[in-house]
């Protein structure tokens, strides 16, 4: 291994548990308690509307938040399935199977390793901003759009993937609302949202399931009201979970002409995206976790876990998996301490996958599509979408880019416009940081930490026949052509050109080959090129290019008096 990676993965689990005492057990084991109930039907409306079902959204949760707590770099960290895979899981199914879905995952988790490995942890998190907001809501847009047809009992059997379609399917079947349908989950919403007004330690989602899923039960087992049959619960559209799954390979159906191969390179683009995501969202929760706590997660450790999990959930008929920011914020405050509380919840889960897996039929699909109508909401960040319109106007251009190229395309493409926006308008802003002027006559001199022998009024003269110009800011591709448009503007021709680069902090290959071409089309004109207040940083670049031997060192001055004076050498030597 190259000696300058400094491989390093620390499992919280295991420091955790050195100095482990009766107490931190039971705070971690109410904490776990709370989060397992809170997970319960998040897991499973995550399943379902992901396109797969119940069992395989508690599977997700079971196996994936065991793994992300056991090996994850952080103390509080709870893993399983989010909203945010939603779209891309259900983009996966409809073109490639479970199967396809399968592989995605696994080249996904192996690409998180892959980031951990190379420590790429600390370099996730400086993804801009305005994207991640972008996406986010955008993602919480498409949620939303996907349970209309739940919510409002429409009995749409196969609505459109995409969003304007998909809404133009609504409106077109929206006379045939089911009004029993609608008003379990109009009520099942109201409990969502006023149960943490009487108490915010019970979840507003499973109070909301249990009155909804006993009310629902009431009423088609005594046939009170004429109608209400027509409810449909989770035991009515899917397999109800009845243990978890024994694990298995994927059985490919490649179609006619493809390979395995093929296949892989098909949904590389959806693997990545997987990992993306996964590492964003699971890093943003650490983060977040560590201001709550007053801890410092290890992102890279954290990387390798959220891989691990993704590679191992799919054997067993999972979804992609990773940290989950409401989840873990419930777990701290409930008072977990250590992953213990995670792989106790875990446990939570597990029983009810076992044991409950009947009940979970009576889930009315309404009120689940009003918890996820709250997770969409609570996803969306309108007051941060709000706050962010006031940056700068780059910012809102990529903030709006990325959040209607995930509601109108798809995720992938989203981010990938939306990091090349960023991109280019971050060097935009770096050119426009960047100026190169040429300095006549005199030198005012008021840099006296760079220019020792100066004081704050000396002007230094520059000599006839010669020219300045300053660098001032980094030399890099975005700028290297300003300096030749610049020297073509010069009407007289002088004997020594001197570039003053004390505020040129780094330069690139770009800007080098255009230094390079300077020099070269001065040599061409008889015209003598000095460089002045070259930094060792910048030096040593030149050294290791070469371009420092051939412009020669003694042209490459330390401060602008060392610079001028060798010019005044060379004007003598030319008059000799």
């Amino acid at each position: 291994m190259d000696k300058h990676i400094n491989f390093h993965f620390s499992p919280r689990f295991f420091t955790s548990i050195k100095n482990y005492s009766k107490e931190k057990f039971v705070a971690d084991s109410m904490a776990g308690l709370i989060v397992g109930i809170v997970a319960i039907p998040l897991a499973i409306a995550f399943g379902i509307a992901s396109g797969v079902g119940p069992t395989e959204g508690l599977v997700t949760a079971i196996i994936a938040g065991f793994v992300i707590s056991f090996l994850g770099g952080t103390k509080v960290q709870i893993g399983g399935p989010t909203g945010a895979f939603i779209v891309i899981i259900y983009g996966i199914i409809q073109q490639h199977g479970l199967a396809g879905l399968m592989i995605a995952t696994i080249m996904a988790g192996i690409l998180l390793m892959f980031m951990g490995f190379v420590q790429l942890g600390n370099v996730i998190k400086f993804i801009p901003y305005p994207i991640v907001v972008g996406f986010t809501s955008g993602i919480a847009l498409t949620i939303f759009s996907t349970q209309m047809n739940d919510f409002f009992g429409l009995g749409i059997e196969n609505t459109p993937a995409d969003f304007i379609h998909k809404w133009m399917c609504y409106f077109q079947n929206f006379t045939h609302i089911n009004w029993w349908t609608f008003g379990v989950g109009a009520i099942s919403l109201l409990i969502i949202i006023f149960t943490p007004k009487i108490s915010k330690k019970i979840p507003g989602s499973l109070v909301a399931i249990i009155i909804a899923t006993l009310g629902v039960w009431l009423i088609k087992t005594f046939g009170a009201f004429e109608g209400a049959a027509s409810i449909k619960t989770i035991g009515d559209l899917y397999e109800l979970p009845s243990g978890l799954p024994i694990p298995k390979l994927p059985s490919l159906e490649l179609g006619e002409g493809q390979t395995l191969l093929s296949l892989i390179q098909t949904l590389f683009p959806a693997a990545f995206t997987i990992a993306m995501l996964g590492a964003i969202e699971s890093l943003l929760s650490a983060m977040v976790a560590d201001g709550a706590i007053g801890d410092h997660h290890d992102s890279n450790t954290e990387l390798i876990a959220q891989g691990a999990a993704n590679i191992l959930t799919p054997f067993f008929g999972g979804i992609p998996a990773t940290g989950a920011i409401a989840r873990t914020m419930t777990n701290i405050n409930n008072g977990g301490k250590t992953p213990v509380a995670g792989i106790i919840h875990v446990f939570v889960l597990l029983l009810v996958l076992l044991f409950l897996g009947d009940l979970v039929g009576y889930i009315p699909m309404p009120c689940l599509a009003a918890v996820l109508i709250m997770v969409a909401y609570n996803m969306s960040g309108w007051r941060t979408v709000k706050m962010l319109t006031h940056n700068p106007k780059s910012d809102v251009l990529v903030l709006f880019t990325t959040f209607f190229l995930t509601v109108i395309f798809d995720l992938t493409i989203a981010i990938e416009i939306g990091l090349l926006m960023a991109i280019l308008l971050f060097m935009k802003r770096m050119m426009e940081t960047t100026s190169i002027s040429v300095i006549e006559n005199e030198i005012r001199n008021n840099e006296q930490e760079e220019e020792l022998h100066a004081d704050d009024t000396e002007c230094l003269t520059i000599p006839q026949g010669v020219e300045v110009y300053e660098i001032n800011g980094p030399f890099f591709f975005g700028v290297a052509s300003k300096f030749d448009e610049l020297i073509s503007q010069m009407s007289e021709k002088p004997q020594v050109r001197i570039i003053r680069m004390r505020k040129v902090s780094f330069i690139d290959s770009t800007g080098l080959h255009n230094l390079e071409n300077v020099c070269h089309m001065s040599n061409r004109e008889g015209i003598h090129v000095i460089l002045s207040g070259v930094n060792e940083k910048v030096h040593d670049t030149l050294r290791k290019s070469g371009f420092s031997k051939e412009i020669g060192e003694a042209n490459i001055c330390p401060d602008i008096y060392a610079a001028l004076n060798r010019s005044v050498e060379y004007q003598q030597n030319l008059k000799k």
